[in-house]
């Protein structure tokens, strides 16, 4: 039985299921246990904050999104409406990441987006959905069905660690190209999430990173 979403009950035994078809992730799991379940509300929240990780590091986004939480408290769509340019600059979002966040709170406003109508879609029909709103692309998707919504099966390669990583695991050639990954990645259907979930795992504690 294939299983569309992973939880806190099953998460583990589906990296079990994986550590037994590739000696790799096998390996990720032996040397630095289970990677954690990130999860993340399946909300306008979650996507601001998805938007600012976009081409930054992890702890310049979390620095914005707190500068902005400190600056408006709950954030909503009406509350981002309100903001000037300048004032979200002050809570350091780019040219760009302004004009996306004004467009995704402006889908929602106009009900062009509802999230209880989105959560509840097939993988695909969500993508469609979301990448009509201008800024979200595939890694921003991806990483929102991932972390928001637990579903199995999404391999991100738009995500600069998650490339570096299986690289490393795997000891692949630098040149190593993206389609070649996705190649391989192939075989990790139709768990690919819990797959990346485990070589951003590698690839965090390799670097001591915290966040």
């Amino acid at each position: 039985m294939v299983i569309h979403n992973f939880n806190n009950d099953n998460f583990q035994l589906l990296c079990d299921k994986l550590g037994k078809k590739d000696k790799h992730l096998r390996s990720i799991i032996k040397t630095h246990g289970y990677p954690p379940l990130w999860s993340r509300a399946p909300s306008f929240t979650t996507l601001i904050n998805i938007i600012l990780e976009q081409q930054v590091s992890l702890a310049s986004a979390r620095a914005a999104f707190l500068k902005l939480q400190e600056k408006i408290g709950h954030i909503t769509p009406e509350k981002i409406l309100l903001l000037s340019d300048w004032e979200l600059k002050t809570c350091y979002f780019s040219r760009q990441k302004i004009i996306y966040a004004r467009h995704l709170a402006t889908a929602i406003v106009n009900k062009e987006l509802v999230f209880d109508e989105l959560n509840i879609l097939p993988d695909e029909a969500i993508k469609t959905q979301l990448k009509k709103i201008k800024g979200i692309g595939d890694w921003t998707v991806d990483v929102y069905l991932m972390m928001s919504l637990n579903r199995c099966n999404c391999f991100p390669t738009g995500d600069i660690a998650l490339i570096k990583s299986i690289k490393e695991v795997k000891d692949l050639p630098a040149e190593t190209t993206k389609e070649e990954i996705l190649q391989i990645a192939e075989a990790w259907k139709p768990y690919r999430t819990v797959a990346a979930f485990l070589l951003w795992h590698a690839y965090i504690i390799k670097r001591n990173i915290k966040f």
